[in-house]
């Protein structure tokens, strides 16, 4: 999925859980990856679970059971 994307130079990048199973290490590259494509322009929603992966998000969506429960921006 993320060599597609970087293939096509898309400027919209969806990830469902992408850091779900990798090591620490690799987790932290895909990460850097992703902060990398946002500051180059192209907007990158990231879908999670795990806290310490949202705290890289400048603004955070929560969803629960389909509703939106809250929102706010990270500084």
């Amino acid at each position: 999925m993320i060599t597609r994307a970087l293939l096509k130079d898309q400027l919209i990048i969806l990830a469902d859980e992408l850091t779900g199973n990798p090591d620490t290490k690799t987790g932290d590259k895909i990460m850097k990856m992703f902060e990398d494509m946002n500051r180059d322009g192209r907007t990158t929603i990231l879908i999670t679970h795990n806290p310490e992966i949202a705290a890289h998000a400048d603004r955070i969506v929560r969803v629960k059971d389909g509703l939106l429960v809250g929102r706010n921006m990270n500084n």
